[in-house]
């Protein structure tokens, strides 16, 4: 199943007959496709709800295990809707199943881990191609208290962090039980409409991210913060082509000081 989350990208899977060794292969998702609401990926197995052994949620929380250090990010997790996983998308569920978890909760869990700081904490663990459970279980993660007594502000971390998760992971309508339980329903209590696909303004809501969490985790040292983006050299040469700048490593310095000034709705442009 392909993943929908804050990195961006939701992939088809395309079965070549031909290629004996490798015959499912990814189909990116177009632009046109993301901003369609009803656009869902082409998966490459599938399995009869009635054949189950589990009761799937209505959405779960996945990570992907293929991986390497030297890949463009080397953890990426997303919510995905409920359905059937195979063994290199790994599922994290809380200790007592996912009852007690609130999707604000989920939300800034699959938050932290796909900020730029975190991937650069386990770019120094994975020695391999597998993103191991075991490793994944020694990742530091922010506290989840922390994110309502930590204020920017008039707003707290966990207000931002529910509004960006919820705009980035809430882009079509598989994902409308997620928006639901974020509370994101009219006043008949139905469902809003998913956001629409916009680029620039999920680099925005990412970056804005990735400057919260370097708060959260005391690095605020401009110096320490350019280091650890210099580590994503892809994303660097990618940008420095598109923009002529590193661009989100800037939108994250920019962040970052509108939010120790108190402005966590400031309008970046860069």
């Amino acid at each position: 199943m392909p993943l929908r989350g804050v990195g961006g990208s939701s992939s088809g899977v395309v079965v070549n007959l031909e290629n004996q060794h490798r015959p499912a292969q990814l189909q990116p998702a177009t632009f046109a496709q993301h901003q369609n609401p009803d656009s869902l990926p082409e998966p490459q197995f599938w399995l009869e709800s009635r054949t189950s052994p589990v009761t799937l949620l209505d959405y779960l929380l996945a990570f992907k295990d293929v991986t390497a250090p030297t890949n463009i990010r080397s953890m990426i997790a997303a919510m995905i809707p409920g359905s059937g996983v195979g063994n290199t998308l790994p599922l994290i569920r809380g200790d007592e199943g996912d009852s007690h978890l609130s999707a604000p909760m989920v939300a800034s869990f699959v938050a932290n881990l796909n900020v730029v700081i975190f991937g650069f904490v386990a770019r120094q663990k994975i020695q391999g191609q597998h993103l191991n459970r075991y490793i994944v279980e020694q990742f530091p993660v922010v506290p989840p208290d922390c994110y309502e007594t930590v204020h920017f502000g008039k707003k707290t971390a966990a207000r931002i962090v529910r509004d960006s998760m919820l705009e980035l992971t809430y882009s079509a309508h598989d994902m409308a039980p997620f928006a639901r339980d974020m509370g994101y329903v009219d006043k008949k209590g139905e469902v809003k409409p998913p956001f629409i696909w916009d680029d620039e303004r999920r680099l925005k809501l990412r970056e804005k991210l990735d400057a919260l969490y370097f708060h959260l985790y005391g690095v605020t040292d401009r110096d320490d913060v350019r280091y650890i983006y210099s580590t994503f050299p892809i994303v660097e040469r990618e940008e420095m082509v598109a923009y002529g700048r590193y661009r989100s490593r800037d939108l994250c310095l920019a962040y970052m000081s509108a939010l120790a000034a108190g402005d966590p709705d400031a309008d970046i442009k860069l």
